[in-house]
């Protein structure tokens, strides 16, 4: 702007009449902060009375077509610091760190998994890195459990994700009613049962689902009924399948448990069994949230027909159970005691089953005949979790094809 000409208070004054309908405007905010500075400088401006102040204020207004208050806060800037300038920019820009590539892995190792939470899934990612050596996962092994959820709310993440009557008491002395107390010993098994639905008055099939309270290892077995002619060989396979002895075997006061034949089965198999109490909920929740994340995670809620119970309980020998005690992140609780007594649990350490079993003191004694340490870190190298979960995925989706194929 070039306004030289311009020298006196009565030539502003007449300006501004004559340019009352015009509009102005600045498309360079650093040349007119520069023209401010100057024309303050120029009608030397604090001198002035009030009266020509405003007449100065109005003049800038119109010529450079801020508003009031903006040009109010320039002209305390140029009284408290002397001059004008434009502020240079001041957020800060931060570099990105996760590419395009590792999105699309945080994508691939969810669909294989399940989408598990936060801090399951990073447990993966380093053990991916650390104990399998893919470098893939080298940034992934660093990131935090909340930028993982950040990164689940992207396009490109979305782009590439899948989205897929009250017992009545029995009076019975079979079992002893307590809540097992395992003092960091694995052995200490959880029974509950898993019932995949009725259609048109057909029972679906069920699942029988063994988990360990210390290590959270887990054998599930599906049958077609609850019956002792299903039930006794399907709990007989499931304790055997386990790699450390049994020593107690907890559930709740369901008849298909509690029993005589399923406690002379036991009485060869185990040395101990328990059952819940009654409003004591804490007794077996163990096994009642593997149900959910594990079973219905998997099977979900509809109904399967019982004639594919082989077939099922196949799939969980072959794929599912290896996968769930070899390379399943599990959250593992760590205990404190606060003043008043009560028990505080909190959640830090993730880890597969297998994992948590050989961090055991002395663990040898309690693994079966034939099974050492070594097999199960060999057992647990010879796939990665990754490869592992995907391999499950894969032939999870062929069996409820071929179910489909069949129906």
């Amino acid at each position: 702007m070039n306004d030289d000409n311009m020298t006196s208070i009565a030539q502003l004054r007449e300006f501004l009449k004559l340019s009352k309908r015009a509009k102005f405007t600045s498309s360079d905010a650093g040349g007119a902060y520069h023209w401010i500075d100057q024309a303050l400088g120029k009608f030397r401006y604090w001198s002035l009375k009030k009266g020509d102040r405003g007449i100065i204020k109005k003049y800038l207004v119109s010529m450079t077509g801020y508003s009031e208050p903006h040009i109010d806060h320039l002209i305390a800037r140029k009284k408290e610091f002397g001059c004008i300038k434009k502020s240079e920019r001041t957020q800060a820009k931060f570099e990105r760190i996760y590419t395009a590539a590792d999105i699309e892995l945080i994508a691939e190792v969810d669909n294989a998994e399940g989408r598990r939470n936060g801090k399951a899934t990073r447990k993966t990612f380093r053990d991916m890195l650390l104990l399998y050596g893919d470098i893939r996962f080298e940034r992934l092994s660093k990131i935090s459990v909340a930028h993982i959820y950040n990164i689940r709310g992207t396009r490109q993440y979305e782009s590439k994700s899948l989205t897929y009557v009250k017992t009545n008491p029995v009076s019975t002395d079979i079992g002893i009613r307590k809540k097992p107390q395992p003092e960091g010993k694995p052995g200490y098994i959880r029974v509950d049962s898993v019932h995949q639905g009725d259609l048109d008055k057909e029972k679906g099939v069920y699942h029988i689902n063994l988990v360990d309270e210390v290590t959270q290892t887990e054998v599930v077995t599906t049958v077609e009924g609850i019956s002792e002619y299903f039930l006794l060989p399907a709990l007989e396979r499931a304790i055997e399948a386990f790699p450390f002895k049994i020593i107690n075997f907890h559930s709740d006061n369901g008849s298909e448990y509690i029993n005589k034949n399923v406690a002379r089965l036991l009485q060869k198999l185990v040395s101990d069994q328990t059952k819940s109490r009654p409003r004591h909920s804490n007794d077996n929740p163990l096994a009642e949230g593997k149900n959910n994340f594990v079973i219905r995670r998997n099977y979900g809620y509809a109904h399967i027909p019982k004639q594919h119970a082989k077939e099922m309980d196949e799939f969980n020998q072959k794929y599912l159970n290896p996968y769930i005690f070899l390379h399943r992140q599990c959250a593992f609780p760590d205990e404190k005691i606060d003043e008043r007594g009560k028990i505080k649990k909190g959640y830090k350490d993730y880890m597969a089953p297998c994992e948590k079993l050989l961090l055991i003191e002395s663990v040898e004694q309690y693994l079966k005949e034939g099974i050492t340490k070594e097999t199960l870190k060999a057992q647990m190298m010879e796939k990665t979790h990754l490869v592992a979960a995907k391999e499950m995925q894969e032939q999870k989706r062929k069996l409820f094809a071929n179910f489909r194929q069949k129906s």
